[in-house]
């Protein structure tokens, strides 16, 4: 047999041309297979040159825990591959379902692990206090294995659990040790030890026997969980330049229920307060409040305004005007669809132009109002109005008519009442229920959340679709 070598390609020549094809298949089985066990793909779009220690500090933030990494045996490619790329789509921002109460989860990467924190309020009525949170469970990767899923609740250290991604925006957690959550005084010590850290105080503090009986119930109704949850991911509203203030995650003040987190977003004309943590007269994912920016007030002088009537009169003068502007708007609409084919489009034409004009109008109405209004006024609630905290801001730079959900028990008969919305400070809001005689002041979560950008308009107007119609 004849054979000869050509180092340029590799390619071996033979006179016999079945030798030459049991050669090849022998090259390909002892030295091509090896090559590809050695390296097999991680997934599909994940390219190899993302699990260098370099690029999983710039795409995960994990910096000097790498160095570790080759006293435990776990390699970079490990990490990404079983424990980043794997449950990437859980990191940010998610609303668990814990019936009207809701929550606010942030899944990080901190160093090795993935931690899935619950944000908490201060306690009531501490409302400019900094959030206190907690972890729920963690993810971490210790041998060359599949990554751990432990769960954090209750007392007694990590335990086994389990995370199931149902989709991309949606996530379930499981507890396999519910006996790690029980403690030796039986529910009677649960129930101390969790009064003291949801409210920071014991039930013998708290005189008012609603609140005690919306404490018992809140503890009844979450304890059964187990930290067995469901979370749907939730975004961070997106700004403009043309907002009153930055929109985001505020910490208000709803009486007895204590304090609750509130997202503040704009949509054009109107700003919404949608509740991420919720009651049982108001759950979480419905609109607690909504602005009308079209329509500022203009409050009465110091004295006069410690008057609730004069408040009232101002407020209830402005949703008359408010609700003609409603009537007006819906006889226009009938009118054009009652109108022939023909003749309308021209007549929609002129009507669009003042339609434009008119939204321009009122959109320019918050910089007007702001552009005649002092930089700050002096603010007081009315008297009978109630507040849990009395340690509110004394001057406001503007307010807007606005209205407030509320509903009894269980959102039962709910309707939208007449308020004040008033401006402090680019942190602070206050809202004045009309109908209640009561006070809800609000004060931004002051917390850089990461992966939690909406990835258009769209995408979070549906989110806020999607979380109310869950809490409905």
């Amino acid at each position: 047999m004849r054979w000869s070598y050509c180092p340029n390609n590799l390619t071996l020549f033979f006179g016999d041309r079945l030798l030459s094809s049991i050669l090849m298949l022998l090259l390909t089985l002892f030295l091509v297979f090896p090559l590809m066990y050695q390296f097999p793909p991680l997934s599909k779009g994940v390219c190899r040159a993302r699990w260098t220690a370099a690029s999983i500090e710039r795409e995960y933030g994990v910096c000097e825990n790498l160095r570790k990494l080759e006293i435990t045996g776990v390699s970079c490619r490990d990490v990404y591959a079983k424990l980043l790329h794997r449950y990437r789509h859980i990191l940010g921002l998610w609303q668990p379902d814990i019936g009207p109460y809701g929550g606010l989860l942030n899944v990080v990467v901190d160093g090795l692990f993935i931690i899935g924190w619950m944000y908490l309020p201060p306690h009531d009525p501490h409302v400019d206090d900094p959030m206190r949170f907690k972890p729920l469970f963690r993810i971490h990767l210790m041998e060359r294995k599949c990554a751990t899923v432990e769960c954090m609740y209750g007392h007694k250290g990590p335990h086994n659990g389990h995370i199931q991604i149902v989709k991309k925006d949606e996530f379930s957690t499981k507890c396999n040790q519910t006996d790690h959550h029980r403690m030796s005084g039986g529910r009677q010590e649960e129930f101390r030890t969790w009064l003291r850290e949801e409210w920071g105080r014991t039930l013998e503090d708290i005189f008012h026997e609603h609140t005690q009986e919306l404490i018992l119930m809140k503890f009844i109704y979450t304890s059964q969980y187990d930290n067995c949850l469901t979370y749907r991911r939730i975004y961070l509203p997106p700004s403009s330049p043309d907002d009153l203030i930055k929109p985001g995650l505020f910490k208000g003040t709803y009486g007895s229920h204590g304090l609750e987190i509130v997202m503040l977003s704009f949509h054009g004309k109107k700003a919404k307060g949608t509740k991420i943590t919720g009651d049982p007269n108001i759950p979480a994912g419905q609109q607690t409040v909504e602005i009308d920016l079209a329509h500022p007030l203009q409050l009465p002088d110091i004295e006069n305004l410690r008057d609730f009537s004069e408040l009232s009169r101002i407020v209830l003068e402005v949703q008359e005007q408010v609700r003609r502007e409603e009537q007006e708007e819906e006889q226009r609409q009938e009118e054009e669809d009652c109108s022939q084919q023909a003749a309308s489009q021209p007549a929609a034409q002129a009507l669009g132009g003042e339609g434009a004009k008119g939204e321009e109008t009122a959109a320019g109405a918050e910089g007007a109002a702001q552009d005649k209004a002092p930089a700050s006024q002096p603010f007081v609630l009315p008297m009978g109005v109630i507040s849990r905290n009395e340690d509110y801001p004394r001057t406001c730079r503007i307010c807007f008519y606005g209205t407030g959900l509320i509903a009894g028990h269980g959102f039962t008969s709910p309707e939208r009442t007449p308020g004040v919305f008033v401006l402090f400070d680019d942190d602070r809001f206050g809202f004045i229920w009309l109908e209640l005689k009561s006070f809800s002041l609000y004060s931004r979560i002051k917390v850089s959340f990461q992966n939690a950008e909406a990835p258009s308009r769209e995408a979070f107007d549906e989110m806020l679709k999607n979380i109310q119609s869950l809490a409905t």
